[in-house]
């Protein structure tokens, strides 16, 4: 059985992350997490940051990564 990302065009993409959307900069069929390093196909792409030009799998790898990069938003209620 193939992995959906095994084949010719299943390589990793690059991008430039922008404010609501992105542009490719090598084409790919995916990026990585960057907090847990999983794949996630270009169309299936919702979250990333544009400051740090990361990308993230879902809303939970996203706020772990701000926290991350901000420890005061721990603190916030």
């Amino acid at each position: 059985m193939m992995n959906r990302f095994e084949g010719p065009g299943s390589r990793e993409a690059r991008l430039r992350y922008l404010d609501g959307d992105f542009q490719v900069v090598a084409p790919g069929a995916f990026v990585r997490c960057a907090v847990t390093g999983e794949s996630i196909p270009l169309d299936e792409l919702k979250y990333w940051s544009v400051a740090r030009q990361e990308a993230y799998v879902n809303a939970e790898a996203s706020l772990s990564a701000e926290m991350e990069h901000d420890p005061a938003l721990r603190s916030r209620r």
